[in-house]
């Protein structure tokens, strides 16, 4: 079973719906997925498991839309996995103590990542800054987090970063993480209670250019240095979301330096147990705009 966000071909209303197999069920008296999100674990599992009071659609028949809307933010958390805080230290010139003592600190990094509207889903485009030298997508695993803080499900985040613009101060990482085009989720959300170990995932990466292997790598959510709980209980320690919130949980993936996304490349990104979420690069402002029109 997944959570979906779809339309239907002509009509630009979303729907919301239960996938399985490969049939949509919609969920007639759900307006938007944030509403899902005000409903604790107990009554949302309920929700999603009552049988259809109409037919179903063919997933090949609708148009899959990024897996958030409403009031939901997406946020997100840094220098979680070793590999993240290495290459944090290479990137950094002046700073690299920094990401050393984050990743020991007993306070995890977490930033806003992007507004609703601003998320790309499956097969829409992300993009790399004009101003930016280095870029790399990292893919991670992201919780889909209630009201109450408790986890719902999960989905697949492209958490799109500029190495080059954070790597010149710590202190520009809103302008190397959060801009139109830097965040991707989808394609669709996985339950909870539907996955058995969420830290025993693997994740893979693959990047293609010119329909060529440009770059791929491997790794499991075994490797997180800290608990999917502890960084909720960050995020919402001094904080509220009524509609819930969408929290990326670091990267465990990072092309080497001096390895750079380029415009057309397509980075492709599997985690075991939830999905597959793909995406072509775009270079610049303009050119995500126009995809948008």
């Amino acid at each position: 079973m997944h959570v979906v966000r779809y339309s239907l071909p002509g009509s630009p209303a979303a729907r919301a719906g239960v996938l399985s197999g490969d049939r949509i069920r919609e969920l007639t008296d759900v307006a938007e997925l944030a509403e899902l999100w005000t409903l604790r674990l107990d009554d949302l599992r309920e929700r999603l498991s009552r049988p259809a009071t109409d037919g179903d659609l063919a997933l090949a028949d609708v148009q899959i839309l990024p897996p958030v809307d409403g009031r939901t933010e997406v946020w997100a958390a840094g220098v979680t996995y070793e590999i993240s805080r290495e290459a944090r230290v290479e990137e950094s010139e002046r700073s690299a103590d920094i990401y050393e003592l984050v990743y020991h600190a007993a306070r995890p990094e977490l930033f806003f990542k992007s507004a609703a509207w601003r998320v790309a889903g499956d097969g829409q485009p992300i993009a790399i800054r004009s101003d930016s030298t280095v870029d790399v997508p990292e893919p991670e695993v992201a919780l889909v987090v209630n009201a109450f803080g408790e986890i719902a499900g999960y989905t697949i985040c492209n958490d799109v970063s500029s190495r080059s613009i954070e790597g010149e101060n710590p202190l520009y990482l809103p302008q190397a993480k959060t801009y139109l085009g830097g965040c991707a989720l989808g394609p669709f959300i996985r339950p909870a209670w539907e996955i058995a170990d969420p830290y025993d995932l693997s994740i893979e990466l693959t990047i293609l250019r010119a329909a060529q292997l440009a770059w791929t790598g491997t790794a499991n959510t075994s490797q997180l240095h800290r608990t999917y709980d502890e960084l909720v209980r960050w995020l919402l320690h001094s904080d509220v979301h009524p509609g819930g919130v969408i929290v990326s949980t670091g990267t465990c993936l990072v092309p080497p330096a001096p390895f750079s996304l380029e415009h057309d490349d397509v980075v492709r990104i599997d985690i075991s147990e939830i999905g597959t979420l793909t995406n072509p690069v775009v270079r610049g402002l303009d050119a995500i705009r126009a995809t948008l029109a």
